[in-house]
This record gives structure tokens, C-alpha cells and sequence, in this order.
């Protein structure tokens, strides 16, 4: 696998954790640890995806 396409793997995961966070946010008993710790695994996806297109 290429580090592009890695790259791509990681950004659609990126994506689909924010799905899970806005679906997670539109529920009224919304889990707010369970938001935090899927907004911290977007951040270090983040912070990867950056690292490896520099």
C-alpha cells in the first residue's frame, strides 16, 4: 500500500468519525466522554494524515 493511499484510508476514517460525533451531538442524552474520545481520535487521525503529507 502507498503512503497516498493510506493517506486516503485515513481521511475516510477522519470522515466517518465526524459522522459519529454529529450523530452522537443530535441525540438529547448524548454521551459527552463518548464524544470527547471520538473527537480525540479525529485529532490524532488529523496529526497523521498531516505528518505523512509533508
Amino acid at each position: 500500500m502507498s503512503t497516498t493511499e493510506y493517506v486516503a484510508q485515513l481521511n475516510e476514517k477522519h470522515h466517518r468519525i465526524e459522522e459519529k460525533i454529529q450523530s452522537e451531538m443530535s441525540h438529547p442524552s448524548a454521551d459527552q466522554l463518548q464524544i470527547n474520545e471520538l473527537k480525540k481520535e479525529k485529532l490524532r487521525l488529523k496529526e497523521k494524515i498531516t505528518r505523512l503529507s509533508s
